[in-house]
């Protein structure tokens, strides 16, 4: 893996014949290796302003191919790689709870976020538990409450859903072991108050993986700070969703290149609300 950008003086190493006469001095980042843990969690750290301040950072990390497919034949597994599963899994230690839509959970087999050993200092450190809950957003509540998201999980799950939610399914949840939040008021969720009402709990460090319908939501209401998209040199064609659908904005919103990193033709970008 190599870092893009930003790159600058304190990342410049001498190239391996620096000591003859050729020697060059070539930026330290450039250097393609693979990355620890501890350096990809530093890379994508959240702003300190926002966790001790109890504010909520909301980051999404989704990834595309180049013609802009968010899957294929319906899952993200084929447009990956080993090192967009290495940030996945970093990005997930870093959170403290991981929301997704009901339709991905279905689609991609949700299971429980596991504890990390190499990631227990860090959260520990940060006053987070053993790994992130999940947070499934849904209006129906109609999910398999005997899935191992719900019954075995380490952290209990969360579901978020609107005030006007079926009695039976909010107590179908909670009996399989779920936390309810409500977090609209009507059959769906706000985005705003899903945000509201997470870091009410404590939740500060939020991290979505979409799907597309939901992410859309959330660009349009606005309550999106950050997104990490991976762009996957691959090409599908067909009809898949690119990575947020749903209701547009009015007028586009402009965010700022934070950094980007390379692996084996996939990039690693990271862009943050202004």
């Amino acid at each position: 893996m190599r870092r893009l950008f930003p790159v600058t003086d304190e990342t410049a190493v001498q190239s391996p014949d620096a000591a003859g006469a050729g020697g060059t001095s070539v930026p330290g980042a450039l250097v393609d290796r693979e990355w620890s843990f501890a350096e990809l969690a530093a890379a994508y750290a959240y702003p300190e302003r926002g966790a001790a301040a109890g504010e909520p950072w909301l980051r999404a990390n989704m990834v595309a191919t180049l013609d802009g497919a968010a899957q294929h034949e319906g899952r993200s597994q084929s447009i990956s790689s080993a090192a967009d599963m290495r940030i996945f899994g970093t990005l997930r230690a870093l959170a403290d709870v991981v929301v997704v839509g009901a339709e991905t959970v279905r689609q991609e087999g949700y299971r429980p976020a596991r504890a990390r050993a190499e990631f227990a200092a860090l959260r520990e450190a940060a006053g987070q538990g053993p790994a992130p809950a999940i947070a499934v957003v849904t209006a129906s509540l109609e999910l398999d409450f005997s899935l191992p998201l719900f019954a075995s999980p380490l952290v209990p799950t969360l579901v978020l859903t609107g005030a006007a939610a079926a009695p039976e399914r909010i107590a179908a949840a909670e009996k399989a072991g779920a936390r309810v939040v409500i977090a609209g008021d009507g059959v769906g969720v706000d985005p705003t108050r899903a945000v509201r009402a997470l870091a009410g709990l404590g939740h500060t460090r939020l991290l979505t993986e979409g799907g597309p319908r939901l992410l859309g939501q959330m660009v349009a209401s606005g309550v999106l700070d950050e997104m990490c998209l991976t762009v996957s040199p691959m090409l599908t064609a067909g009809n898949a969703q690119r990575i947020a659908g749903g209701p547009s904005v009015t007028v586009p919103q402009r965010f700022t290149l934070a950094s980007l990193l390379e692996d084996d033709g996939f990039l690693f970008s990271r862009y943050r609300r202004p």
